[in-house]
């Protein structure tokens, strides 16, 4: 026979609770906070081609001098600043959207010629292309017939 068991509202809280709590766990926003702890950074798309890998990174409002590129390894990073074009003095915001300050984002790449990388700018998107080295290009073995 079943037991009935008396309803409990804090019950229903506590569960509530538990579930926003796993919702906002540290692993699974982890991609959105990358290495820097911050959500502002560039959204990449990264593809490959036979010859190159290429990695196309949303920066509007960047400056190219305001751009630094490093390649190290498998590792490529892409930091960068936006800065506030004025002062914000006195102003009364009934909202504000636009982000500033710096930004930092790492990604992993396979092993690319970083002597013959190439960097583009235009219309606030940043396109890297990164020739593949050697080892990694696929490579055709013909089959000889006896």
């Amino acid at each position: 026979m079943d037991s009935l068991v008396r309803w409990n509202p804090w019950r229903e809280l506590d569960r509530l609770e538990r579930t926003a709590s796993r919702l906002l766990e540290r692993d699974w926003l982890e991609p959105f906070f990358e290495s820097t702890g911050s959500l502002f950074g560039p959204t990449v798309d990264m593809y490959e081609t036979d010859d190159s890998v290429v990695v196309k990174a949303v920066v509007p409002g960047v400056k190219p001098e305001n751009l630094d590129i490093k390649l190290v390894g498998n590792s490529l990073t892409i930091r960068g600043e936006v800065k506030e074009e004025e002062e914000s003095k006195g102003r009364n915001y009934l909202r504000r959207e636009r982000r500033y300050g710096s930004f930092c984002r790492t990604l992993s790449v396979p092993d690319v010629d970083a002597d013959k990388a190439t960097a583009e700018y235009e219309n606030g998107v940043l396109t890297l292309t990164l020739p593949k080295s050697e080892a990694v290009k696929p490579k055709t073995i013909e089959v000889k017939v006896k």
